[in-house]
């Protein structure tokens, strides 16, 4: 009977959780922060933590939440982060027809927006329990005469038009793909992406111009059947069209190489181009973006290249654009000869270089310093609890003797993780320590108490938010690893300990 309950993707062993990780939670209270949660723009840090607590196969909460409701909330985050190797796995792991139906859609529809329609159509020799949707059943039959097995497909057709299935546009698509009319006889539809596919098909010399209100989805279509208009083709003089460009741009259904080669179009004098500093304000915001941007080609100098780019930067981000952007833009950075920048613009230079950094590095290690040192290589698996406690007792030995070593808090952190752990630190190394100063938030001390484990896990991912875990301080992540080192929830904390604390080059 728990069986149909049991809905996700990990084994709980795998990161330290368990069955019940929900059950003394209330499920008012779950969905208020998953809420909070959803409106923040969370790290990849957080990401991977809220994932392995969402997709955990775990027995839902008790109170105050259906079995429906709680698992559409994994349902909804495997369709936001949109990971189409993921969302495959968790409908092979959980073939159940009662609550597939969206994710199925969702499949189905961002394959075929990316031109992957064996990917879609490979599906229906996946699940063996389809669901009972019309949306679906189409699908499979559109699959079936595209692997050019119409007597299947005409059989299944049948079957649904007996049960009362009325669709006059499938019907008339139906019948030309297979063959039994010349002329489909239909207009474009945009009711849905697969409409809009069979409209492809079905009308010779299809032409379609999307516009702002056009659904991104169709966009992506449009730009995987290399359907949409030429950078070259685009009458500058439309501004709704070029607006439309952008948008589509950010939205990642044009190159962002693309969009300045748009913006290389555009005509100005030589006067806009020297004045651009002022000149470019006097501009709508599209053609602003365009003189800045060329004004950027002609320029040498490297302080004048960052002020220009900075603003570009500014301008995308005003209008809600700055995904049309921030690839070319580190391109464009990287451009510059770093050594000629001036102080009073490196902050913004390095910034931007800092997000391309290489995060595969190595660790560096130093004896001297406890949480550099290379007890940490316990926390990846290569270091017993035994070698650890005849290592840490020699460096705590040596600490002792030094009357001028600090014990900061990553120190702190280590030898809490160490003690949590079973790892026995001798009573003669107790004075020099300073340990259990974490100042736990009360909320979760409370939650603690309580055996609520996925509440304090949720409340830690809010914590986090949109901060890398190397970007928080060091009493955030202090009272984060004592948390966890409470719950026993080891590996997850091992993770977090091997990415902020020891040092990296």
């Amino acid at each position: 009977s728990n069986k149909i309950e049991l809905i996700g993707l990990y084994d709980p062993a795998e990161n330290d959780l368990n069955l019940n990780m929900w059950d003394l939670s209330d499920g008012e209270k779950i969905i208020k922060i998953i809420e909070k949660i959803q409106n923040i723009e969370l790290s990849n840090d957080a990401q991977k933590i809220y994932e392995k607590i969402i997709l955990t196969n775990a027995f839902p909460p008790e109170k105050n939440i259906s079995i429906d409701k709680f698992i559409n909330l994994k349902i909804h985050w495997l369709i936001k982060k949109d990971n189409l190797d993921l969302i495959k796995e968790f409908i092979m792991k959980n073939d159940q027809e009662k609550f597939n139906s969206e994710l199925i859609k969702h499949y189905l529809d961002k394959n075929l927006s990316l031109g992957k329609i064996d990917n879609a159509c490979e599906i229906f020799s996946i699940i063996k329990t389809l669901p009972e949707n019309d949306y679906i059943l189409k699908y499979k039959i559109y699959c079936l005469i595209q692997k050019d097995q119409k007597e299947i497909a005409q059989l299944q057709y049948d079957l649904i038009k007996e049960a009362g299935f009325k669709d006059n546009f499938f019907d008339k698509s139906f019948n030309y793909l297979m063959g039994y009319n010349n002329n489909s006889e239909i207009r474009i539809s945009q009711e849905n992406l697969l409409n809009f596919h069979l409209s492809y098909l079905s009308i010779k010399n299809f032409s379609f111009e999307p516009n702002e209100n056009t659904k991104k989805i169709i966009w992506q279509y449009l730009s995987s059947n290399n359907l949409l208009t030429k950078v070259n083709d685009i009458d500058l003089e439309d501004r709704e069209k070029i607006k439309s460009f952008e948008k589509a741009t950010n939205d990642g259904s044009y190159k962002q190489s693309d969009l300045l080669d748009l913006y290389t179009r555009f005509q100005f004098n030589i006067y806009q181009i020297i004045s651009v500093f002022d000149a470019y304000k006097l501009l709508p915001n599209f053609e602003a973006r365009a003189l800045l941007y060329q004004a950027f080609l002609v320029t040498k100098e490297a302080d004048t290249q960052i002020r220009l780019l900075e603003l570009l930067k500014k301008e995308f981000e005003s209008d809600n654009l700055g995904n049309a952007f921030d690839k070319e833009l580190i391109r464009l950075i990287k451009s510059i000869d770093g050594e000629k920048i001036s102080s009073e613009y490196t902050d913004f230079y390095e910034t931007q270089l800092a997000q391309i950094k290489n995060q595969n590095l190595n660790i560096k290690f130093n004896n001297k310093i406890l949480h550099q040192s290379k007890l940490i290589n316990y926390f990846n698996g290569e270091s017993s609890k035994e070698k650890i406690e005849k290592d840490l007792e020699k460096m705590l030995k040596k600490i002792k003797k030094n009357k001028k070593y600090y014990f900061s808090t990553k120190d702190n952190i280590l030898i809490e993780s160490f003690i949590s752990d079973g790892i026995n630190i001798s009573e003669k190394y107790e004075s020099i320590l300073e340990l259990n100063k974490s100042n736990i938030p009360t909320d979760i001390e409370v939650m603690i108490n309580d055996g609520e484990i996925a509440m304090i896990l949720l409340r830690l991912v809010e914590i986090i938010g949109e901060d890398d875990l190397k970007d928080l301080g060091t009493e955030t992540l202090y009272f984060i690893i004592a948390t966890l080192n409470k719950l026993n929830i080891d590996k997850i904390r091992n993770d977090i300990i091997l990415q902020v604390i020891p040092v990296k080059v």
